[in-house]
């Protein structure tokens, strides 16, 4: 058991594999109007490759949507059951009709429903990841202001996730012992377990489809790679990585230092993978002042010396 009640606190960040870098970043701070918060590299691999960051205008957590531009990888993922197959996105509910009519101008084909009593539009990422704007009532997040769209309609964050899963069993045991969240209710076949008292942010949907074909974890456009939780500090992710391997769930990642952030990860029994993140004491701020955040491709200390080398190696972005 936890020595520490309701470790989840809420999403941190949820990360994609998309395809062109450019695609990505028009349809996130343009379309979307969310802040550039970072743009810097992921390292793991032979060839380092753009990792870019969205979110609000200090990209706290629960904001942030980070992406794997992974087009000249040259593979198209495949969608299925054992991933987190896409992301809601809060919005207050007054926008409803605003980003209706906005996605629509942009040339999205979109759906309009309702989940657990909310509104919802659904629409895709151009490389095909679904996406929802979720018209929330009470939603005081600060949105970012200073893109195309005024404050009063813009983003909040990120709202939950969905999971889709061939079976439910393993992942409700999962989302109660291992993840500790409370099961909160459910909508034909969405299931949501949600984190501390719940609210914006605080949820995650398992969504039931027993006979859909299982998708790929590895690079491939068009997928989502992994969500992040936000845990206070090293001391309660420390036990959320003890708790998980005593319970058996042994494919869990030792800490690694992701620059903004410190992070374990851990394959849940549904196949998709989970972060539990603690965010560095200066965030995004660590490495570039406020008034140039985002604006810049950022590379770690280690490779400084190899710069332009890298940059000149990817693909142009006009920001």
């Amino acid at each position: 058991m936890y020595a520490i009640n309701d470790p989840i606190k809420n999403l941190h960040h949820i990360t994609l594999s998309v395809g062109s870098a450019q695609e990505d970043y028009d349809f996130h701070t343009k379309v979307l109007s969310l802040k550039s918060v970072k743009k810097t590299l992921i390292y793991d691999g032979k060839t380092p490759f753009y990792h870019l960051y969205y979110g609000n205008d200090l990209g706290e957590e629960g904001t942030l949507i980070t992406c794997f531009p992974v087009a000249h990888f040259g593979h198209k993922g495949r969608r299925g059951a054992g991933q987190i197959s896409g992301l809601s996105l809060s919005v207050p509910v007054s926008a409803i009709g605003f980003w209706t009519r906005r996605l629509a101008d942009h040339g999205f084909a979109i759906k309009r429903s309702e989940r657990f009593g909310e509104p919802v539009i659904e629409f895709a990422h151009p490389c095909g990841i679904e996406y929802e704007l979720i018209g929330v009532a009470d939603d005081s997040r600060k949105p970012y202001g200073g893109g195309e769209v005024p404050a009063e309609y813009a983003i909040r964050g990120m709202h939950t996730i969905s999971v889709k899963v061939r079976e439910m069993e393993l992942s409700q045991e999962f989302m109660q012992e291992a993840w500790p969240a409370r099961q909160t209710g459910t909508d034909g076949k969405f299931t949501r377990f949600g984190f501390g008292n719940g609210g914006s942010g605080k949820f995650v949907d398992y969504v039931l489809e027993p006979d859909m074909p299982m998708g790929d974890w590895r690079y491939g456009s068009g997928t989502v790679h992994h969500c992040a939780f936000q845990v206070d500090d090293a001391f309660v992710q420390k036990n959320v990585k003890r708790n998980l391997e005593g319970l058996g769930y042994t494919d869990t990642s030792e800490p690694k230092d992701r620059g903004y952030f410190d992070s374990i990860y851990v394959r849940t029994p549904s196949g998709a993978l989970f972060e539990a993140a603690v965010s560095k004491e200066k965030g995004f701020l660590v490495d570039e002042p406020y008034e140039t955040m985002g604006k810049e491709v950022m590379v770690a200390p280690q490779f400084r010396s190899q710069r332009e080398q890298i940059l000149s190696s990817l693909e142009s972005l006009k920001f």
